[in-house]
């Protein structure tokens, strides 16, 4: 999965729908996360999955409110349209990426 940087950011949600993982490396649910976010990403080819690290951009992660990670936000052509904080297990996040779809 692509870690991106702020420099990054606006380009990647631009179009389409695009799920960011705000993130640090040392979050022990963040690893969890990201395990799940690996397994969703297979079956969704319709989704960029993107990772943002808290501790490289904490410009962009305090512009989205991330107070708590992982903090997952969807955007659909640039438009944030949901955000979940903490771990989102793969079905719920499954259901909530296909009403963007």
């Amino acid at each position: 999965m692509k870690i991106i940087s702020e420099n990054e950011f606006e380009n990647e949600i631009k179009s389409g729908v695009t799920l960011v993982d705000f993130f640090a490396t040392w979050c022990m649910p963040c690893r969890m996360m990201g395990q799940i976010l690996e397994e969703v990403a297979e079956d969704e080819k319709n989704v960029n999955f993107v990772k943002v690290d808290v501790d490289e951009n904490p410009n962009l992660a305090r512009s989205f409110g991330v107070m708590s990670i992982p903090t997952l936000i969807i955007f659909k052509d640039g438009q944030q349209q949901d955000k979940h904080i903490g771990v989102w297990q793969a079905e719920d996040l499954k259901s909530a990426l296909k009403k963007y779809l």
